[in-house]
């Protein structure tokens, strides 16, 4: 009976492990993927908040829905070129790029908030 005790508890400690090393392996790829793609994460994040945004309005009702598919295909829009730009330049952006994405985001969000 000890022995299937000690049997059981061996197993599901070597089940954690592994459940614990895929999840670090799946974090550090994001990770490393944010360090390795800094400019394209930052645009990135912000078309994630600018979308969070636009679904808070329409739920206050502060946009009709018709204003916030406006507002997302603007963003699709953004989000498509900077793929475009990395495309170029082997999945990076340029930081004169970034910057060009940035302003079209900003018309967007003041959009979002008027």
């Amino acid at each position: 009976m000890l022995k299937k005790t000690m049997l059981a508890a061996t197993l599901v400690a070597a089940a954690f492990a592994t459940a614990a090393t895929a999840f670090a392996a799946d974090a550090d790829n994001e990770t490393r993927w944010e360090q390795t793609h800094p400019r394209r994460d930052q645009v990135n994040d912000r078309l994630e908040n600018q979308n969070r945004r636009i679904r808070q309005e329409v739920r206050e009702g502060e946009l009709t829905r018709k204003q916030a598919a406006a507002l997302h295909a603007q963003d699709r829009a953004i989000r498509r070129e900077e793929r475009a730009m990395a495309s170029r330049h082997n999945g990076h952006i340029t930081l004169a790029e970034q910057a060009k994405l940035n302003r079209q985001e900003n018309r967007v969000s003041r959009e979002i908030g008027k």
